[in-house]
């Protein structure tokens, strides 16, 4: 993991292809929002930053690679978490049902996130959510 400090409302963090990555991903965003001072939403912000990481690591991340987290707040009152990976491939809501074992991630993530999509980048793509949230 490297975090370098940004912009003072962007942080970002760059995590190995490695299961313990999501884990760090997860207290990598707890402790910017505790240093930004958002407790507000909290927990919903790290279950999807957990989602889209994992995601990331299943999905996202070729051999020898990882993913980038980046967090930014804007002065609006959105914070944006963003997952970016360089593996190929396409992004969409799974219709899973009920006893499903797995693919509920993106359902949840548009469940607590205000908005999410997906954006291109070269190679692999972004993962995004946004909340709503009052500085």
């Amino acid at each position: 993991m490297n975090a370098q400090p940004q912009h003072p409302y962007t942080r970002e963090a760059f995590y190995r292809r490695d299961r313990r990555s999501v884990r760090l991903a997860r207290e990598f965003t707890g402790d910017t929002l505790t240093e930004w001072g958002m407790a507000e939403r909290g927990d919903d912000v790290l279950l999807c930053v957990s989602e889209l990481a994992t995601n990331a690591l299943l999905h996202g991340v070729p051999a020898g690679r990882g993913f980038l987290v980046r967090l930014t707040l804007y002065s609006e009152g959105v914070l944006r978490v963003a997952v970016h990976d360089s593996g190929t491939g396409e992004v969409r809501t799974p219709d899973a049902s009920l006893d499903a074992e797995q693919g509920r991630g993106l359902l949840l993530v548009a469940a607590l996130a205000d908005k999410w999509g997906v954006g291109e980048r070269h190679p692999g793509k972004i993962v995004w959510c946004e909340f709503a949230v009052r500085e």
